[in-house]
């Protein structure tokens, strides 16, 4: 293992897609456009083929050929074939296991084991596949920045990436499930005739300043994040509070919150892991412990 290893596992755990012939592989990423401009007002398109000329030099030399790409208006498309017998295949192939894309995948249980500094490049390539940050999205107050990183349906992978960035000490402030009585806890889309308005992805939120130990490699999301973590830090700051008090806190250290959210008729849905379905849950936090995220 190395960085530039664990950064490629990252990007196909994120958003890859693994299609496996019977004597070629080929390994496709998507780097969405979650926005067709940048917080700048430049087209994004322009900063993701700048970035791309980046993540070649990480892994291309790993790869020993060429990475081809292909850019639309909304996503950049990178992909490369090796026959099933090259010994990168194999090696990708044995930590994605069976999976054939990142909405099977889990992280394998050998990335716990790697050392920080690859933990840290596998979850650099997850973000540049499924994060982003915007000034949109603050919490509460203006400055509160957070990082975005979106995971559709695969509710394993969303522990396994919180119990990875729990390993390298940085904690999520927040989980959107993509559960009933998180997505419309107050039954607001099932009582106006979209019962099924919750099933979205899953959204894990995590401070600015915390993030930037992980970083992008995209350059528009490397820019963003270092203007919104100044500018959380500083905003923390001029109101007299403690910068690692107010982010660098696990929700285990926290209050618990006392409000019952009503019972939704979709608890019992085949989209929820059998684990916890037909369960009611009042918070995310209760949600996260019982799937395995947890002190």
């Amino acid at each position: 293992m190395n960085t530039e290893m664990s950064y490629l596992l990252g990007l196909i755990s994120g958003n890859g897609e693994i299609k496996r012939g019977a004597t070629e592989t080929i390994i496709s990423i998507d780097i969405p456009h979650k926005k067709l401009v940048t917080e700048n007002d430049q087209d994004v398109k322009i900063y993701v083929k700048a970035s791309i000329s980046d993540i070649r030099g990480i892994i291309e030399p790993l790869i020993g050929a060429g990475i081809t790409f292909t850019q639309q208006a909304t996503n950049t498309i990178l992909s490369f074939s090796k026959p099933n017998t090259d010994y990168l295949m194999r090696e990708i192939l044995r930590y994605v296991g069976r999976a054939s894309s990142h909405e099977n995948i889990r992280i394998s249980k050998d990335m716990f084991s790697f050392s920080q500094v690859e933990k840290i490049y596998f979850l650099k390539g997850f973000a540049d596949t499924t994060g982003y940050i915007r000034r949109s999205n603050y919490f509460f107050e203006p400055y509160c920045h957070r990082v975005y990183l979106e995971i559709p349906h695969n509710w394993e992978l969303v522990i396994d990436v919180c119990n990875l960035l729990k390993d390298v000490d940085i904690p999520v402030q927040a989980i959107d499930w993509a559960h009933p009585n998180m997505r419309d806890g107050k039954l607001t889309k099932y009582n106006q005739g979209q019962p099924n308005f919750w099933k979205k992805e899953h959204q894990l939120k995590i401070w600015a300043n915390e993030f930037e130990k992980i970083g992008f490699a995209v350059l528009h999301k490397k820019e963003a994040l270092s203007n919104f973590s100044q500018e959380l830090t500083d905003g923390i700051i001029e109101r007299g509070k403690d910068v690692v008090a107010f982010t660098h806190r696990y929700y285990w250290e926290g209050r618990e919150s006392n409000k019952i959210k009503p019972i939704h008729p979709s608890e019992n849905d085949m989209f929820i892991p059998a684990s916890i379905r037909g369960k009611h849950y009042s918070s995310w936090k209760e949600i996260a412990k019982d799937l395995g995220y947890n002190k």
